[in-house]
Order: C-alpha cells, then sequence, then structure tokens
C-alpha cells in the first residue's frame, strides 16, 4: 500500500538507508504507531499531497490560450502543450531546428525528436538528450524544453553556445514516455511507467528504464507487471524503448554522449548501474562529471553527487544509460534533478527556472568537455 519515491524498489532498502515513500490517508494512521514500536525515525515532509498537486495543476486554463511566442517555461506543460510547441519551433526556427518521429508509443502516439544544431557540414557528432522515461517526474521535460529554447535564444550571443550548435547536432527528447506523462496528467500524477497492457495480471505498464538489453531483469529490477521497477515480458518490449534503442543504434557512430533526465536525488550518475565495476574510459567521463557538478553548483550553491549509478544510487539492470554505454557512446550520463525529498516529484513551479539553469550549466560543459578530445 505505499508508493515508493526513493528508493523506487524494496530491494535497496537497507538499514540507515533515508527512505521516501507516499502513503494513502488512511493508511498512514496505521503505519505511523508502527514505525514508532519499530523504533524507526520520520518524518511528514508533504501533509496533504493532494492539496499540494491541485496547487500545481490546478490554474491551468488560463495559460493554455497563450500565443507560442509567449511560451511559459517557467510551468509546467501538458503533452499536447509540448507537441504543440515542438511543431512551432519546426516552423519558426526551421534553420536551427528538424522535428521527427522514431516510433509510435504503445498507445499510439509519435515519439518526436528535435534534432537542433547549424546544417554547418554533412557528418557532425551528435549529443542525445531524453526526458520523462518515468511519467511523474516532470521536471524533466521542463528542462528538455528550456534547454531547446536556452540554444536558440542564445546561439547569436553566447560563442560557447554557437560553437556547440556549430559543431555537434542535439537530438532532444522532451517526453520519452509520452503515454506515461499523458496519464500522470489526466489520471495519476504519481505514475511512472509505460502505459501497455498486461492481460494476465491486469497491471498497466513497464518501467521503461529497467527495459533495456543490458544485463536485463537481474538486480534492482522486478519480473512482477504490478511493480514500479517491472521489467517487461523481455528486453525492448515496451515499443517506445524499442524505437529509441533502434534509432541509437543505428546512429551509434555519430552519437558521442547520451543524457537522460531524471528526478529526484540532485545527482550525476554514470555507469555501470547493473555493476560495481569500474568502467574503461572511466578518468575522462569522471573529470567530465566533476566539472559538470561544478558548473552547476557555481549558479545558486546547489551540491550534487556524482559517481558510477551503481555505487552512488543503487543498483538496477536493464537502464538506457548502462545500454548507451554498451552500446559505444563514450560518455553516458543520467541526471537526477532537484530536490532531495522535500517536495519529490511536486518540485514547484517556482523552482523550474533555477534548476533548469544551473543544469543548462553542467551540459554545456559536458558537451565542451566533449569536444575537448578526451576518451
Amino acid at each position: 500500500q505505499v508508493d515508493l519515491w526513493q528508493p523506487s524498489s524494496p530491494f535497496h532498502i537497507v538499514e540507515g538507508t533515508v527512505t521516501d515513500a507516499r502513503v494513502p490517508q488512511n493508511t498512514s494512521r496505521s503505519l505511523l504507531p508502527y514505525l514508532q514500536q519499530a523504533n524507526i525515525q520520520y518524518t511528514s515532509l508533504i501533509s496533504d499531497l493532494q492539496k499540494a498537486i491541485e496547487n500545481q495543476t490546478g490554474l491551468r486554463s488560463y495559460r493554455n490560450r497563450r500565443s507560442l511566442s509567449g511560451y511559459n517555461y517557467e510551468v509546467y506543460h501538458s503533452l499536447e502543450e509540448i507537441q504543440g510547441w515542438m511543431h512551432h519551433l519546426n516552423k519558426t526556427h526551421s534553420d536551427l531546428v528538424h522535428m521527427f518521429s522514431v516510433g509510435k508509443s504503445y498507445e499510439g502516439r509519435p515519439l518526436f525528436v528535435l534534432k537542433l544544431g547549424k546544417r554547418s557540414r554533412p557528418y557532425k557528432k551528435a549529443v542525445w538528450l531524453d526526458c520523462g522515461i518515468h511519467a511523474r517526474e516532470w521536471i524533466g521535460p521542463a528542462f528538455c524544453q528550456w534547454f531547446v529554447k536556452e540554444a536558440l535564444q542564445t546561439y547569436q550571443t553566447d560563442p560557447a553556445m554557437r560553437k556547440i550548435l556549430t559543431q555537434l547536432y542535439f537530438y532532444v527528447m522532451p517526453v520519452f514516455n509520452v503515454d506515461g506523462y499523458h496519464f500522470s496528467w489526466t489520471n495519476d500524477r504519481f505514475w511512472r511507467k509505460t502505459r501497455s497492457k498486461n492481460t494476465r495480471f491486469r497491471c498497466h505498464g513497464v518501467d521503461a528504464n529497467r527495459n533495456w538489453k543490458v544485463k536485463w531483469c537481474d538486480e534492482g529490477a522486478s519480473f512482477h507487471p504490478c511493480d514500479d521497477t517491472y521489467c517487461g515480458p523481455f528486453p525492448e518490449s515496451e515499443p517506445e524503448v524499442k524505437a529509441v534503442a533502434h534509432f541509437l543504434r543505428k546512429h551509434r557512430k555519430q552519437i558521442k554522449a547520451y543524457l537522460s533526465f531524471h528526478a529526484y536525488a540532485q545527482m550525476l550518475l554514470y555507469p555501470y548501474s547493473y555493476k560495481y565495476a569500474t568502467i574503461p574510459n572511466f578518468s575522462c567521463v569522471e573529470s567530465a562529471a566533476y566539472n559538470a557538478v561544478n558548473a552547476l553548483q557555481s549558479a545558486y550553491g546547489v551540491r550534487y553527487r556524482y559517481g558510477p549509478a551503481s555505487s552512488t544510487l543503487y543498483v538496477s539492470s536493464g537502464s538506457s544509460m548502462d545500454w548507451a554505454y554498451k552500446n559505444g557512446i563514450p560518455y553516458a550520463f543520467a541526471f537526477e534533478l532537484r530536490d532531495t525529498g522535500h517536495f519529490g516529484f511536486l518540485l514547484p513551479e517556482t523552482l523550474i527556472k533555477p534548476t533548469c539553469i544551473e543544469t543548462v550549466l553542467a551540459v554545456k560543459n559536458i558537451t565542451l568537455h566533449l569536444l575537448k578530445k578526451c576518451h
């Protein structure tokens, strides 16, 4: 009856683990005395979650009518709004933006990607960014949109951005898990998985970050279809994962960095996630992470931990980051954006701007590192 927010799976809860869980009101009445008896310390972070959700999504209608030129990057947007925004950029910034689809979701929605960069020469290296693999992590898609806006707005004025967009392409996928994201707006704000149906268990969805073909369904993933970390019936069973994996495989020689944006923990993670071992190009990746975290901190003093995902966060198999690394993309990172649990998945809209500003610094830093040739 408990929805784990951090860590995502009960396997990772050991003595001394700080655990964030969402509990229905009636359950909390029996849970809290139990925690007291067991001598487990607890704090109530958000006492009325329903109210917090309504505060965040209640005032929608007034701003859907805004023209796209006045698109507000400091609020969360529905899937329709995000896709409309992508179409609009494709029309109005055709010199720097090209929109395409890598496939269709389980429910038949297009999986849109923006290709960002100056068409300066026929062959250019590229960086992949995806957001929203987990539906409820709304700050992810907000960041992907912010990053595109920053690139377009500062291309003329910022020499670093100009250099990056001239020498590289960015493939930006603002919402990876489109069905789940849509569902988190319409039905369940804390939905995490995809929306594929499991006939035997009547449970929906697979954890799209446990569905990749790398040590699939080993530690940190679940075989049970009703679990939040369900790995799926087989690797790439989810059309979204299959489509992106296909695209990355096809462009693996071109794509030099894979960046995936999650929430929440304030961490910058690199492989491996599925085992405790050191990657071959550790020194390059580690120095990139160290510099990126320092760049991020320079904006507002927010500290990110960084390191291999397995030892910094927890062991998890079948992740997109490990898969990208195993498929020849030398720089693979997963960001866990703000915060560390005070708001959890309900990061207030007032914090979108600072979160995005600091994260852009980290991404630019990694990208410039990439151009300096350290393999």
